[in-house]
């Protein structure tokens, strides 16, 4: 679905933000791009829809180069969640936002009103359809935001930051729909630094820093490399960080992520006064 080949990116008259980047992302993936702030997160996801174009190197979306495509049509492909909604909400009303993407892609005035209450009961705004987005919460703002990428229907959803202005209860309710999503076949990239997130919705993991790619690989393999993530000032999730201060973890409980897989690893090993210590 993504293939990226030797990608260099620089903002004018500055040095290198991305710098040789290479990899592919599949249909149907969930990845989580992670990395300190100035990493290059954000600029990377905006080469996905056409935001920004390689300085050297090349991006394609589903076969399609974006150095010669618009971002009309790739936004039919990509859907971006910006960090900062009000850097996409501009219409009057929350109907209006949310039709906004159908209404470009040429769909008929009752696809469009049928895509805009799917996508508002999905993200809890259906109350909320009349009212003038910038008086609500930044939260529910967030939430116009991503009902936006919900009624375009993209193959990919490239969401930076996206439980920004919710509380704990609020994130995992967007992640899961997220989720949801994903298990329909589309294809996940995400943003954040609640490593929590990371470890409890990621299937794979691609650590940036300055610029660079440092790691590629599974959520528990990246989770157990704690000396390689320090170098990016971002730490595992709490069970990883548990599980490695016994000095054997690997060799008696293997690389558990979540607590339900930490106590099944204890209690397979006979090792009920590690509970206890725990």
């Amino acid at each position: 679905m993504i293939q990226v080949e030797e990608l260099t990116f620089a903002y004018p008259n500055g040095l290198p933000v991305l710098e040789n980047l290479s990899f592919e992302i599949k249909s149907g993936e969930f990845v989580a791009l992670i990395g300190q702030n100035g990493a290059g997160k954000t600029t990377l996801l905006k080469q996905f829809n056409g935001l920004l174009k390689p300085t050297r190197g090349m991006v394609r979306i589903d076969g399609m180069d974006t150095r010669k495509s618009t971002t009309g049509l790739l936004a039919q492909k990509v859907g971006f969640l910006f960090q900062n909604p009000d850097h996409q909400i501009f219409l009057p009303t929350v109907a209006q936002e949310i039709g906004f993407g159908p209404a470009n892609l040429g769909c008929s005035r009752e696809e469009i009103d049928k895509r805009v209450r799917e996508a508002a009961v999905q993200v809890g705004l259906e109350p909320y359809l009349n009212d003038n987005p910038l008086f609500l919460s930044k939260g529910q703002r967030q939430r116009v935001a991503f009902a936006s990428l919900l009624s375009m229907r993209p193959q990919v959803m490239v969401l930076d930051e996206p439980t920004t202005g919710q509380d704990y209860r609020e994130g995992i309710e967007i992640m899961e729909m997220v989720k949801a999503l994903h298990r329909q076949g589309h294809t996940i990239i995400f943003v954040t630094h609640d490593m929590e997130l990371v470890a409890r919705y990621a299937e794979r993991v691609i650590v940036l820093s300055q610029g660079r790619i440092l790691m590629d690989d599974t959520c528990r393999r990246v989770f157990y490399q704690p000396d390689v993530l320090r170098r990016t000032n971002l730490f595992p999730s709490q069970i990883p960080c548990l599980v490695q201060r016994f000095d054997r973890y690997q060799e008696e409980f293997g690389m558990p992520l979540s607590v339900e897989e930490f106590y099944k690893a204890i209690t397979d090993s006979g090792g009920e006064e590690y509970v206890h210590c725990s």
